[in-house]
């Protein structure tokens, strides 16, 4: 028997290989074996059974081994590999490295652990001569056979003070048996539902969730590929027809995958969907980033193994080894923290669609602001759309109040973190015992520090961008390449004591809350607070139970979150996602306000929303005021479709980067006469240029933007240019298909 195998050793090259007779009735396509390379075994994956081999058969070495008792990926991901190798121009020992977890990879074991029991009962003369010539062995012996289970061997010699020889020689004569018990490391396993309302009971559908379930349950029965856009308000009941649905799915024997933006949405969903379902036998398996190797590796387990068939985590858990798939949930689908940011660029939003395809499963988007793209995929027929147009209960949504900032910046003659409306808002909710959230998406204390006499701004020494002051520790911190240095008490340029900082961050939000309200209980989430392990889950369950008056965070407390006694949202700064240099911007600034508003109001008491804003007039302020989602699409797609902007064209983007800026920039220009030449009546290309961070950890970038409607056959021509120029060693280049941000 002859397999192709795709080593994962650092070359992209199908290799062939003998497997011997032990190993041939446990090999499928998908598993992990040790492969012979030169003088080492290394790790590869079997892609090919029943292969033609270039080489004669008696010149093909034997298969090393096989790592796990299951494939590491199913067919349908191994079809799914094959298309991100080609779709995104990605290596295909990065696809599956990135699809297989490396605890997985590593051939990590499942944790095992001893038990102890009694192996035949002993009679009156066989207790007697024990207890007299073994008491120790006598006393380990009765407490065991008076055990109905079991026990763990290292609990019960704890527990008797009795040593590992003793139980060692009851086993040897036969009056104990040992056995060994895998002991799953389980994440979230304790305090999974900490501060959350769960019921194992479902709610009540409304008249709309009951024709979008009934919607979602046809496409279902059908056993057909199908995507539903799930369109609901902030608060209408999305999150119960997707646990519809995943119930439909589990009672017909198939498997679900739900996917969630951000990992602090994670604990909040699990705990949703174990309330439901574990009652019923149904064990959901969390997977994302930021769980330890061993539960990655059980969790892994379980679902290769088909003993779960519900996973739920971030944009990775798309590659879940899940026996039968029939759904795919992805929850807040315009989402950008579903595009990847490292080599395979992926976009798990996407990749989910493909995968729902490859499986004739259903994939089922949602969102309050659904993404332009997944709009357009409507309008052409591809997506089906389903709508929730109110709140459950009938409850109102929020009243969001627009403050002009410079009428603000002009009363105080300065800069103003919190406007005299929201300050004013702030005081009356607390007065009720209700909770305040504050958004602004920027950490840190201020966005900079500049010199107020000569204009002298700290910026990063690797990178072209300011440093962030953090007041904490009175350091300044570059947020792209993590350098840090003591913030100077003069100006480094002209000694000037007039170095200050300018502009806002968390921080700075927190001081200026603590001054207004300093009864006021605070927590502060950011990627600087959420360093430790479980701190997420800790500060959601702590409000949650109301131990928190205030919350103030960044993008991860903006959206999905449900906290009913919150009655107050600011947006401290809705101008930060408005002026960047990005063709998405408006549409990001919509989603934000519509997103942070939808966390007021949820519970029994109204909600209001108080934006602060330098230019109240733009047109996603307006329409996220009244709530229009429809008039902000035709207005947004009109001028997409005016510049010829996604969706209407596919945009690749094209990243140089080196330590030599002339360098790079005379290597940019030879490709481009190369791809003018080869490829330039199948792309618009723009470029190449300077990137809006010229410099980032020391290398400098430049960009060329490709625009096209055949996206498969443009990618392919760019690799096999790639693939034939000479590049120098000290110039990288990457190829982001789709690119979520333009800088």
């Amino acid at each position: 028997m002859i397999v192709g195998v795709q080593p994962l050793a650092g070359f992209d090259k199908l290799l062939h290989y003998q497997v011997p007779e032990a190993l041939r009735a446990q090999l499928r396509r998908g598993s992990l074996v040790r492969i012979p390379i030169l003088r080492q075994h290394r790790l590869g994956l079997v892609l090919e059974l029943g292969a033609v081999p270039d080489v004669p058969e008696s010149r093909l070495k034997p298969i090393a081994g096989i790592l796990h008792e299951y494939p590491a990926l199913t067919p349908d991901l191994l079809e799914l590999a094959r298309w991100m190798h080609t779709y995104y121009a990605a290596r295909m020992e990065g696809v599956l490295e990135a699809m297989i977890p490396a605890a997985v990879r590593d051939g990590a074991r499942l944790k095992q652990d001893k038990y102890l029991a009694a192996a035949r009962p002993l009679t009156p003369e066989e207790l007697a001569v024990l207890a007299r010539r073994a008491p120790q062995q006598a006393k380990l012996y009765d407490f065991l056979r008076q055990q109905l289970q079991p026990v763990k061997k290292s609990l019960v010699l704890s527990r008797l003070d009795a040593t590992a020889a003793v139980a060692a020689a009851l086993v040897k004569r036969g009056y104990l048996r040992e056995e060994l018990r895998n002991f799953e490391r389980v994440a979230y396993a304790e305090g999974w539902a900490a501060g959350e309302w769960v019921t194992t009971q479902a709610p009540p559908l409304n008249e709309e969730q009951a024709v979008v379930v009934a919607s979602v349950a046809e496409s279902l029965a059908r056993r057909k590929f199908a995507v539903h856009l799930l369109q609901g308000v902030t608060g209408s009941g999305k999150t119960e027809v997707y646990l519809r649905a995943v119930e439909q799915v589990l009672a017909a024997g198939g498997s679900a995958v739900y996917l969630v933006p951000e990992v602090a949405l994670t604990p909040q969903t699990v705990a949703r969907l174990r309330g439901r379902f574990e009652a019923a036998g149904h064990r959901t398996v969390v997977w994302h980033s930021h769980l330890s190797e061993g539960e990655r590796l059980d969790g892994w387990t379980a679902l290769a193994s088909g003993r779960a068939r519900v996973v739920v985590g971030a944009r990775s858990a798309v590659f879940a080894p899940v026996h039968d798939l029939r759904l795919i949930v992805v929850d807040e689908e315009h989402e950008p923290a579903y595009k990847q940011d490292e080599t395979p660029r992926y976009h798990g939003r996407d990749v989910a669609v493909y995968r729902a395809k490859l499986a004739g499963a259903v994939c089922l988007l949602g969102s309050a602001t659904p993404s332009l793209e997944s709009i357009a995929n409507v309008r052409a027929g591809k997506y089906r759309l389903d709508r929730l147009t109110r709140r459950v209960d009938d409850k109102q949504l929020p009243d969001i109040q627009v403050v002009d900032m410079r009428i603000e910046a002009m009363r105080t003659r300065g800069l103003v973190t919190l406007s005299r409306l929201l300050v004013d808002h702030m005081h009356q909710r607390f007065e009720r015992r209700e909770q305040i959230i504050l958004f602004l998406n920027r950490r840190g204390y201020s966005s900079s520090m500049q010199c107020r006499k000569c204009g002298h701004v700290e910026e990063c020494p690797h990178c072209s961008v300011a440093m962030t002051y953090h007041r904490s520790d009175e350091t300044l911190k570059c947020h792209l390449c993590g350098h840090q240095r003591g913030a100077p008490a003069v100006c480094p340029a002209c000694a000037a004591p007039d170095i200050r900082w300018r502009g806002l961050g968390t921080q700075r939000v927190e001081e200026a809350v603590r001054r207004v309200l300093p009864r006021a209980r605070l927590e502060r989430m950011d990627t600087d607070t959420m360093g430790k392990q479980h701190r997420f889950r800790q500060i959601l369950g702590d409000f949650r139970a109301g131990k928190i008056d205030i919350l103030i965070g960044t993008q991860m407390i903006a959206k999905g979150l449900d906290f009913p006694n919150v009655t107050l949202v600011g947006l401290i700064d809705a101008d930060l996602s408005m002026h960047v240099p990005d063709f998405r911007a408006n549409e990001r600034t919509f989603q934000l306000i519509v997103q942070v508003a939808g966390r007021a109001g949820r519970g029994d008491r109204a909600g209001e929303v108080v934006v602060q804003t330098f230019t109240p007039k733009s047109d996603a302020i307006q329409f996220a005021k009244r709530a229009d989602f429809d008039g902000f699409v035709d207005a947004e797609l009109t001028m997409r479709k005016n510049f010829n902007y996604p969706p209407y064209r596919h945009l690749i983007h094209h990243l140089f980067r080196g330590p030599n800026p002339e360098k790079i920039k005379f290597y940019t220009e030879h490709w481009l006469k190369q791809v003018e030449q080869e490829l330039g009546t199948l792309v618009e290309i723009r470029g190449p240029s300077p990137a809006p961070i010229e410099k980032v950890k020391d290398e400098y970038r430049y960009q060329i933007w490709y625009f096209t409607t055949r996206t498969a056959q443009v990618v392919a021509g760019l690799v096999r240019l790639q693939n034939g120029f000479a590049w120098p060693g000290d110039v990288t280049q990457v190829l982001d298909v789709d690119p979520m941000s333009l800088v």
